[in-house]
C-alpha cells in the first residue's frame, strides 16, 4: 500500500514538475537513503540530467506563452516520467504490480498536467507576467513539500494529492465551461469581419490568445440587456 500512495504522489508532483520530483526523489535518496526510492534515481548522472532539465523548465515556466509551448512539448513527458517513477517503485514486485503501479504514476501525472496546462492557458490571458511567476513558484513548492510528505507519510500524502488533483479538475473543467460560453455569445454577438480583422495595432498578444480573452470576458462579464425603448412599448 506505500509504495501505491508513494506512487501516486509521486505521479501527481510528475504531472506538475517531473524532473523536480527525479531531483527531489535521488537527493533524498542520497541523503537519507530510504529504502523505497529506488537507487537508480540517486545516481549522479541522473541527477545531473534532471537538474540540467529543471533549470531550463524553471525559467521556461515563468515567461507567458513560452510556459505553455512547454507544456505542450511536456506532455509526453511528465505522465512517461510518473509512469516510470511508478515501476521503479514496484521494485522487485511482480509484473502486474509493476504495471498497476506505471499507470497509476502514468495516470495521475497526465490529469495533472493537463490542470496545469489548463490553468496556464488562463494566467496567460494576463499581459503581466507576476502571474505566471507567482504560480510556478508555489507550483514547485508544492511538488517539493508534497514528494517529501510522500516519502515520510506516503498514505497521508497520497490524500493530500488526491484533493489536490480534483479541485484543479473542477477548476479547470469550471473554466472550460466558461470559455465554451464566451465562445457561443461571442458568434453570436460579434460580426464576422471583426474576426477576419486581425489584432489590434500595435498588440503583442497572439490573435488566438486575443480571441480567448475576449470570450472570457464576454463570459464573465455579460452586456446588460438594454430597456426596451418607449416606441416599442
Amino acid at each position: 500500500m506505500d509504495a501505491l500512495a508513494l506512487t501516486f504522489s509521486s505521479g501527481w508532483a510528475s504531472g506538475i514538475n517531473a524532473y523536480l520530483v527525479v531531483l527531489a526523489l535521488g537527493i533524498s535518496d542520497r541523503v537519507g537513503s530510504f529504502a523505497e526510492i529506488p537507487d537508480v534515481l540517486g545516481r549522479w548522472e541522473v541527477l545531473a540530467a534532471a537538474g540540467f532539465l529543471y533549470a531550463m523548465e524553471f525559467v521556461a515556466d515563468k515567461i507567458p506563452y513560452v510556459d505553455s509551448t512547454w507544456d505542450a512539448i511536456s506532455t509526453a513527458i511528465r505522465p512517461t516520467a510518473g509512469a516510470v517513477i511508478g515501476v521503479l517503485l514496484a521494485g522487485d514486485a511482480t509484473s502486474l504490480d509493476q504495471a498497476v503501479l506505471g499507470v497509476v504514476g502514468g495516470g495521475t501525472a497526465l490529469l495533472s498536467h493537463l490542470v496545469k496546462a489548463g490553468s496556464r492557458l488562463a494566467i496567460n490571458t494576463s499581459p503581466e507576467p507576476v502571474t505566471n511567476i507567482a504560480a510556478s513558484l508555489a507550483e514547485d513548492a508544492t511538488v517539493l513539500v508534497v514528494v517529501w510528505f510522500a516519502i515520510e507519510h506516503p498514505r497521508a500524502a497520497a490524500a493530500v494529492a488526491g484533493v489536490l488533483l480534483l479541485l484543479g479538475l473542477v477548476t479547470v473543467y469550471l473554466l472550460a465551461r466558461l470559455v465554451r460560453r464566451g465562445w457561443r455569445r461571442w458568434r453570436q454577438e460579434e460580426p464576422l469581419h471583426h474576426a477576419a480583422r486581425g489584432p489590434r495595432p500595435g498588440s503583442r498578444v497572439p490573435p488566438w490568445l486575443e480571441w480567448w480573452w475576449s470570450a472570457v470576458a464576454s463570459a464573465a462579464w455579460p452586456r446588460p440587456r438594454a430597456w426596451p425603448s418607449s416606441a416599442t412599448r
